[in-house]
């Protein structure tokens, strides 16, 4: 048998793992958008990341995803396909922006006004920006 698969992370674990500050009102919307992204991948690609993090900042969210290559990126990858398997993930993203704008739509109570995309391979991490139109109020409900 092979090696144990990575533990996913609880969206309680990716919007609360603040080291022991004091509870951040935020927290919650966080997971979701966490939840949301990792839940989008999986949906999409058929394979989702190992670990998702979201940061809010005023009119920006921005969501880290850790891991989550399908094996056949990771097969091109090895064969150095870098730009190919980089080139296929942003045109994707791209088709796929809509659902993901949407998302982040319904969570924050805010209009998006843009979003990028973007990943890179060495550690393998993608990351998702997205701009609002206001900061989103406390929705944690």
């Amino acid at each position: 048998m092979g090696p144990e698969p990575p533990r996913v992370q609880t969206p309680a674990e990716l919007g609360d793992a603040d080291g022991g500050r004091a509870p951040d009102p935020q927290g919650s919307m966080r997971a979701r958008i966490s939840e949301a992204m990792v839940g989008l991948k999986k949906e999409l690609y058929g394979k989702g990341p190992e670990r998702a993090k979201t940061f809010l900042n005023d009119t920006y969210v921005f969501v880290v995803l850790e891991g989550g290559l399908t094996r056949n990126e990771q097969t091109m990858l090895a064969a150095g396909e870098v730009d190919l398997v980089r080139s296929f993930r942003l045109r994707f993203q791209a088709v796929m922006s809509e659902t993901a704008t949407k998302t982040i739509e319904e969570i924050t109570g805010s209009r998006v006004l843009t979003y990028h995309s973007q990943i890179v391979f060495d550690p393998v991490r993608a990351f998702e920006i997205f701009v609002l139109d206001r900061v989103p109020a406390s929705r944690d409900a």
